[in-house]
């Protein structure tokens, strides 16, 4: 409708246009050999006019026809393009979807029709992966490795396929070749930690997880935790090549770093009072039983002054439930150095004080122990075992 509009008014202005120039009065003579021309000056405008038309028309269609074979060239590389990409596409679609016949067919007809290697590599890699052709994959990624564009893609490719192979050497060294193409790459971060560790490359994997937390690839909490479990990792090997100072350094700044890694407090402990500080080593179990009471902690307590009085080490652990009081590992923990103080009542008392949800084989054991040691009663005694059993069968507190 508009188009339609714009030709008429195009067409009213032309014939206003020739019509005023027809109106224009006087002559025009134009003498060439023997011809002579005598017409108004209208006529000889619109004469001009014409002919300046003639010749741009011409010369557009001399233009066009010049370009033909070059348009004609550009076209079908621009559609033998556009089908080579359709193929690419379909190709990665198969190989997403497990299908490698078709993989494969996509694959050979986007090589043909692309002149982009490194795109067509990587379907040729994928899809040989596909059909279980492992060798022509990894001479597919190791040719990419010549093209800057693809070469991260090709030693992500090697890498998978060296974990995969379970050649670890191999996979920390590619990914490590990642890590200097693309250090900031989340992926690349969590999988050289991965591979550190399984390295034992401690050291490694701790500035590594410093990298991934700078590069967001993992959260601060997250990272600090895993960083103090390869501190003691480092501080076992220092514990157990004789450097109790290194070993009571890097345990201590595993504590720091996570203060409810068990481990890592228990380490630290017994480090401190093999070194002869116990009261340091005390406080810094009953610091950690007031966040989080637990068995480890109750028996690293009393293993660091096991050469106390029995009554001694009840008074030790008086203390200690009185840090968390009515905590059930604080009475169970009381109890087990009443057994040994001799103590019936107490031992009976504490336990006597957990709630049916609490009764675990281990109460189950202390209770026997009592029967056996207070009273002689084996038969009571045995009664609590076999409820022990039960409730070490099926996961569940032992229930009467």
């Amino acid at each position: 409708m508009i188009r339609g509009l714009l030709f008429l008014l195009k067409i009213a202005v032309l014939g206003a246009i020739t019509f005023w120039l027809a109106s224009q009065p006087g002559q025009v003579t134009v003498t060439w050999q023997d011809w002579r021309l005598d017409t108004s000056v209208g006529v000889m405008l619109i004469l001009l006019l014409g002919v300046s038309l003639l010749l741009m028309i011409s010369y557009n269609f001399w233009r066009s026809a010049k370009s033909a074979p070059g348009k004609f060239k550009q076209n079908r590389a621009l559609s033998r393009r556009e089908r080579g990409y359709k193929a690419l596409t379909q190709g990665l679609v198969a190989v997403a979807a497990g299908d490698r016949l078709e993989a494969r067919k996509q694959s050979r007809k986007a090589n043909a029709l692309l002149d982009d290697p490194p795109l067509t590599m990587l379907l040729s890699a994928q899809s040989a992966q596909l059909n279980g052709d492992d060798q022509a994959a990894a001479n597919y990624f190791n040719a990419m490795l010549d093209h800057p564009d693809a070469a991260f893609l090709g030693v992500r490719g090697l890498m998978m396929q060296a974990a995969k192979t379970g050649n670890q050497e191999e996979a920390l060294m590619l990914a490590r070749k990642a890590y200097n193409l693309r250090p900031d790459t989340p992926w690349v971060l969590k999988e050289l930690v991965d591979l550190q560790i399984k390295s034992a490359d401690w050291a490694g994997a701790i500035r590594t997880i410093d990298e991934a937390i700078k590069a967001k690839a993992i959260s601060q909490e997250d990272g600090k935790e895993r960083k103090a479990q390869l501190l003691m990792e480092q501080c076992r090997a220092a514990r157990d090549e004789g450097d109790s100072a290194l070993a009571l350094r890097l345990a201590t700044q595993a504590n720091k770093l996570s203060p409810d890694l068990t481990v890592a407090i228990t380490t630290q402990a017994r480090l401190l009072a093999r070194s002869g500080k116990v009261k340091k080593a005390e406080k810094a179990i009953e610091e950690a039983w007031k966040r989080n009471p637990n068995p480890l902690l109750a028996k690293t307590y009393r293993d660091i002054a096991a050469d106390q009085d029995p009554l001694k080490q009840v008074k030790r652990f008086e203390h200690l439930l009185s840090l968390k009081p009515g905590s059930s590992e604080g009475h169970i923990a009381l109890a087990r150095v009443a057994l040994d103080a001799g103590l019936w009542g107490e031992a009976r008392n504490h336990l006597n004080q957990l709630p049916d949800s609490e009764i675990s084989p281990r109460v189950c054991h202390l209770m026997a122990e009592l029967e056996e040691r207070e009273h002689g009663d084996m038969k009571e005694a045995r009664k609590w075992l076999n409820r022990a059993v039960y409730a070490g069968e099926n996961g569940e507190t032992a229930a009467p």
